[in-house]
Parts: structure tokens; C-alpha cells; sequence
């Protein structure tokens, strides 16, 4: 899906209104039948019985919210609708749906947070209305506001909030929280869904995103171009390798896996089982000699061999061998379990001087840190990035202005790799600046292990002839749906990195079957 900028939508509503003389109300009051609907969902089958407040702001995203107020009153809701701007600045638009809000018998209140009798009415709403901002805002909220008192006030409230285009707070562009921000339980967005929706606190805050089209014309909607896009069941389903029925083998590509330390045995183990249960051909498995007897006998599927080692670590001595090995591989994946040291980090160095495809993850990522220059050499060719905050950190990503989705994008297109931002929305970018953010996953992958996971199946996909940028953000996806399916069954609490690894054949199969 993709997804659009506050400035993509403005230039979009202006076109429809100036260009090809849609009403400014009319797109309004389509809006509002959006919401509505939503509210309607989250209420019982009568209706009457229950009743909803509507928070606005002066401008036209308020307006949305009167509007939805009106038609909620002519389905026999209990509605009250609570301005917490200034009544004297409603845009033009905001002004004609209070006016016919008015002729329902319904008149807007001023929102006074002091106000005890309005405060017990709203917490005994069965649903509420955000709709104080839209995609404009773009300045914090004054925490002592009569916005951020509406703001806290649905945020207690035991009632599903809905909010209208947007959740309050969220900026529309990087999903900053611009000092407070609602928590909704569904957005209902228009013509498109937004940046800041898709990753970060922006979709912690937005909930379920519905996407509701409100008249734009199809031919403005097509001359919209965005390099960020969501990862569905749809991109999954395409970025699928084929597999041939009569293939064998060496048909599925050849996988090269080093890591493993002393004290980590678990992590090399995890990615060969990973990589083997999402369709390699055959998976070899480069560990310490001092570990190798401990991966023989986990590793049923994979090839575990042993290198030398300095205290239980891989040194230098190793790179011959796997040198080797690597020769008649597809795709070197670099780093799970491997330990830090002086003779480790050389290595991992000069292994990252092949012309084979490179995942690297965990440790092989902290061997970069003060040596990018080793990474920028790689330009020309494939290199996925898997790390997390704090790798990405260390490898001197920024993450300071809370804008996941730029800080990607501008490290991958700096130096030329393919960076999987791991984190709740998992963010892939890529060197020409496309950025996909995965959809799929939850807290059960929030586990140590999971990580060595996702670099095996990644990986695999890779090295089973996926497209690079494909194999990633397909690979992410996998793992999340994985993850959801074993959690649907065992609660994510109970979930192991094996559970995924186990529930990947299900993943595969949700694609095959729809």
C-alpha cells in the first residue's frame, strides 16, 4: 500500500476543489459518513440506546467530527459535540456543519476541562470522536491546553476512541507524538494512508487504520508517487520465489552461516534451522571448534563444521576455510551468537570483502562500528543490515528527532546497503531511498533469538533468488506472520524463537492459499 505526506494530501484536496470544482463540503461530508460508520461498528445493534462525544478542533478536520456528529444524531445516537478550539476561527466549512448540526437540535459546547458535569457525561460515552487536528499539525501541543486536557481526557476514558484522519498529536509525515497524542482505537484515514501511520508511535496511537475514499478523483490519486510503502500479504504473495516442481537441491540455493561463540551456541543454531524451514537448498554452518560438537548435534537439517578459535571465539585462522566454502555459496550470513573481539572483528572485515551477498546481523553489524568504510566499499554490491535500536546506533544511525522511517532511509541511501530497522513495524530501505514498512508481527518476537531467526529466513529467500530489497521486506513479513500465528495459539507471552521458526510453514502456506 502506499502511503502519502501531509503535503501530497493538501496538494490532492486543493486539486479536487480548484481544478475539478469538487465542493470543499462535499469531500467533508464524505469524510464524516467514514467515521460515522466507524463509530457505528464499535456500538451494539440499537443504536439509541447509546451515546458518543465529538472533540473538534476549529479547523476543517473538526469539522469532519461535527459532521460525523450529525449523522450519528440521525441514527439515533446520543450525541454531544465538544469544541476545544475557538469558535470564533471554524473554518468556513466547519462553520456550515455546525450550522446544520444546529437545525438537528444539536448545538456545539465549549470544552471546559473543569467542567465535572461534562466529564462524568463524556466518561459515560460508549464511543468518542477525535477529530481536534488533521495532517497540518506540525508544532507540539501546549500540555496545559484545552487540546491536551480533550487529548487526556479520551485517553482515560474507558470508551474506543476513533479518530478522524489522524489521531491527534501523531505527526502526519514521521509519527512523532508532537507533545501529547490520542491513543485510538481505529482511524479512519482519507484517499490515503499517511507516513507517520505506519511506523514508530504513530502506529502505537493510530490502532486499526481504515482507509476511506472521500471523491478524489482516481486519475489525481494515481499522480500521486511515494518511495514508502506498507508490507502485505499482497507484496509477500508477489515477492514469493517460484519453486520449481521438479527442482532439487542445488535448485534452492546455497547458504553460508557464521557465528557462534562460547556462551552462545543458541543463535548460529537458530538461523540454519530458520534458513533450512523457509526453503534453502542446502545450509552450511561455520562455528568455533570449541562449540562445534554442541551445533552437530542440534543441527539436523544444516551442515555445522568447525573453525579455529582464540577462547572460544573464530580468529583470523578461520577466513581460509570459509573462504572456501563461501566459494560455492549464494549468500553469507554474517554474525549471529559471534562475540566480540580484536580477531573476530578482523574477520569479519575481511569476510565482508566478497562478492557473495551479505546478511549481516547482530555482532557482524557491531564489527562495523568505526570500520563503515569496509560497508561503504560494498556499494556494488548486496549487503542487508539487520540490527536493532542500539546497533543501529553504534553504527552511527540517528534516531534522535524519533523519525524511524528518515533515519533508514538516510543511512541506506548513504552507504548503499539494505537496511532492516528491526522494531515494532519493522522498517526495510533500501539505496534508491524506497522505504517498506512491515505490517505483520507482535510482543512475541520481542525475545532474544528472534533476531537469528529473521537473518535465516532472509537469508534463504535470498539465496533461493528472491530480489534483494524483495528478500528483506519478504522476509521481515514471514517472520511477523510467524510470530502472530504461534501467538494466536499460545499467547505471546509463551512464544519461543523455535515456536516461530515451527509456525513459518503456516506463513508460507497463508500466501499459497490466498
Amino acid at each position: 500500500m502506499e502511503l502519502a505526506t501531509a503535503a501530497q494530501m493538501k496538494e490532492l484536496d486543493r486539486q479536487a476543489i480548484e481544478e475539478r470544482g469538487i465542493p470543499s463540503i462535499e469531500l467533508m461530508d464524505r469524510a464524516a459518513e467514514g467515521v460515522a460508520a466507524a463509530a457505528l461498528e464499535l456500538l451494539p445493534d440499537r443504536p439509541t440506546e447509546y451515546r458518543a462525544a465529538v472533540f473538534g478542533g476549529a479547523g476543517n478536520n473538526g469539522g469532519d467530527g461535527i459532521a460525523a456528529a450529525r449523522l450519528l444524531h440521525g441514527k439515533g445516537v446520543c450525541v454531544r459535540v465538544f469544541l476545544a478550539g475557538s469558535e470564533e476561527k471554524l473554518t468556513p466549512d466547519a462553520r456550515e456543519e455546525t450550522r446544520r448540526l444546529a437545525q438537528c437540535g444539536v448545538e456545539l459546547e465549549r470544552f471546559e476541562p473543569e467542567n465535572a458535569a461534562q466529564i462524568d457525561w463524556v466518561r459515560g460515552c460508549h464511543v468518542l470522536i477525535d477529530a481536534l487536528f488533521g495532517v497540518g499539525l506540525s508544532r507540539p501541543i501546549d500540555p496545559a491546553s484545552r487540546y491536551a486536557a480533550a487529548i487526556r481526557l479520551m485517553n482515560d476514558c474507558a470508551a474506543p476512541v476513533v479518530s478522524a484522519d489522524i489521531a491527534s498529536g501523531v505527526e502526519a509525515d514521521s509519527g512523532r507524538i508532537l507533545g501529547c497524542a490520542v491513543r485510538a482505537d481505529k482511524t479512519v484515514t482519507f484517499t490515503f494512508m499517511k507516513e507517520g501511520q505506519a511506523a514508530g508511535d504513530g502506529a502505537l496511537c493510530s490502532g486499526e487504520v481504515q482507509v476511506w475514499d472521500i471523491g478524489i478523483p482516481t486519475d489525481l490519486k494515481q499522480g500521486v508517487r511515494s518511495h514508502l510503502h506498507t508490507v502485505d500479504a499482497a507484496f509477500a504473495r508477489e515477492a514469493l520465489p517460484p519453486r520449481k516442481p521438479d527442482g532439487h537441491k542445488g535448485d534452492f540455493g546455497k547458504v553460508l552461516i557464521v557465528g557462534g561463540a562460547v556462551g552462545y551456541t543458541g543463535a548460529p543454531y537458530l538461523t540454519a534451522q530458520a534458513a533450512v524451514r523457509s526453503g534453502c537448498g542446502l545450509v552450511w554452518l561455520g562455528v568455533p571448534q570449541a562449540i562445534w560438537a554442541i551445533e552437530a548435534v542440534k543441527c539436523v537439517s544444516a551442515m555445522p563444521f568447525p573453525l579455529p578459535d582464540t577462547d572460544g571465539m573464530l580468529n583470523l585462522a578461520a577466513l581460509p576455510k570459509l573462504e572456501e566454502k563461501l566459494s560455492a555459496c549464494d549468500v553469507l550470513a554474517l554474525g549471529p551468537g559471534l562475540g566480540r573481539g580484536a580477531e573476530t572483528e578482523a574477520l569479519v572485515c575481511r569476510l565482508l570483502e566478497t562478492e557473495r551477498a551479505v546478511v549481516l546481523d547482530a555482532d557482524g553489524i557491531n564489527a562495523l562500528a568505526g570500520h563503515i568504510d569496509v560497508l561503504d566499499r560494498r556499494r556494488d554490491r548486496v549487503t542487508i543490515l539487520t540490527p536493532h535500536d542500539g546497533e543501529f546506533a553504534r553504527l552511527g544511525g540517528d534516531l534522535s528527532h524519533g523519525d524511524r522511517i528518515r533515519a533508514a532511509r538516510d543511512f541506506a541511501v548513504e552507504h548503499g546497503c539494505i537496511l532492516v530497522l528491526k522494531g515494532y513495524r519493522t522498517v526495510t530501505a533500501a539505496p534508491d531511498g524506497t522505504v517498506l514498512v512491515n505490517t505483520t508481527g507482535n510482543s512475541a518476537l520481542a525475545k532474544g533469538g528472534s533476531g537469528d531467526v529473521l537473518t535465516g529466513i532472509i537469508a534463504s529467500l535470498l539465496a533461493q533468488g528472491a530480489a534483494p530489497v524483495q528478500a528483506a521486506a519478504l522476509g521481515v513479513w514471514l517472520h511477523g506472520r510467524a510470530g502472530d500465528l504461534a501467538a494466536e495459539r499460545m499467547s505471546a507471552y509463551a512464544v519461543t524463537p523455535e515456536d516461530v521458526t515451527a509456525a513459518l510453514g503456516e506463513a508460507f502456506l497463508t500466501l499459497q492459499r490466498s
